[in-house]
């Protein structure tokens, strides 16, 4: 068997760097995004009527205490940073407009370069981010969350 040339390793190892910078190329702003991870926990129970008509996003029973839900569909992140009080905010990050992943112990973060947001207000508590969250409004109504 002979050993591989010292440029065949070469221009093997340049098309792997030219592929993985090429997929990064692909988000931010006006670009595709990862694929958002389902939301932990039990299924929301979206689409069904709260009986206003509006459609019900998350029961309040879905979303933990210091953590919360992406909704990357609906550009929408739910959280309850103490028990009984529901924010939401955009689910696109402010760096370069990747979705954001996760949502526990009191943080947001972003998979792509690291942002890190409160849960409680949205605001960058570590960046690259340079501005925080925008904020959504949801409606609470007995255990029924919906977009207001």
């Amino acid at each position: 068997m002979s050993t591989p040339s010292r440029r065949a390793v070469l221009i093997g190892a340049c098309g792997t760097c030219a592929a993985a910078l090429t997929a990064c190329a692909g988000y931010g702003p006006g670009r595709s995004n990862p694929p958002a991870p389902a939301p932990a926990g039990p299924a929301p129970a979206g689409g069904a009527a709260n009986g206003s008509g509006a459609a019900q996003i998350a029961s309040t029973a879905d979303i933990p205490v210091g953590g919360g839900l992406i909704f990357a569909d609906q550009d929408l992140v739910i959280t309850q940073p103490t028990a009984g009080t529901f924010k939401a905010f955009s689910a696109t990050c402010t760096h370069q407009g990747c979705v954001v992943e996760s949502v526990a112990d009191g943080v947001i973060k972003c998979p792509c370069h690291g942002s890190v947001f409160a849960a409680a207000d949205g605001s960058v508590t570590d960046g690259p981010a340079p501005t925080p969250l925008p904020a959504k409004q949801i409606t609470v109504s007995g255990t029924a969350i919906t977009l207001a």
